[in-house]
């Protein structure tokens, strides 16, 4: 999965460098400028971007209840994503792939403010998308996750997991 994104974005080019700025601990400022990327996009822009900036800037939060207004942003975006697009912005993408981490977010989310039928759901729902993961470690770490949810949501475990994206915000 080294291959060159099929035609440069802008957008995503940003996104990338405002994720790479949060993940590096200048967490503010990364925020900052995806929240200022979200108002020139817009809620009606392209998708990708939307369901990209919404699902990075949610792991910003450190808030559940923020972070998860961000997450079904994500979500709402990656329902109208078409392949067509994912595959104009890297040929080694496929829409498929995003919905396990999508749906284990916003489990995660939900489960910590204590909405366990909603977690339940979107955990299902991660599970029955874990087919479209890679087989790499990728995909291990997100099939990871996802049995950790799970156990928590069983165990109506409301903390924060220590391996969850902003974890360390």
């Amino acid at each position: 999965m080294t291959t060159a994104p099929a035609s440069p974005d802008p957008t995503m080019e940003a996104i990338g460098q405002a994720v790479t700025e949060g993940r590096t601990g200048d967490i503010a400022s990364a925020r900052d400028k995806l929240l200022s990327l979200w108002s020139a996009i817009g809620v009606t822009g392209d998708p990708l971007h939307r369901c990209s900036l919404a699902h990075y800037l949610a792991d910003l939060y450190e808030d559940p209840a923020q972070a998860l207004a961000w997450d079904v942003r994500a979500l709402d975006a990656a329902d109208a994503v078409t392949e067509q697009r994912v595959q104009e912005h890297h040929e080694s993408l496929h829409i498929a792939g995003f919905y396990p981490s999508l749906h284990l977010n916003l489990a995660d989310n939900y489960r910590r403010l204590g909405s366990f039928e909603a977690a339940t759901k979107h955990i299902n729902a991660a599970k029955a998308t874990v087919p479209s993961l890679p087989q790499d470690p990728y995909g291990d770490l997100i099939r990871g996750a996802i049995q950790e949810v799970a156990e928590a949501i069983a165990g109506q475990d409301r903390t924060q997991r220590a391996s969850a994206p902003g974890s360390a915000a």
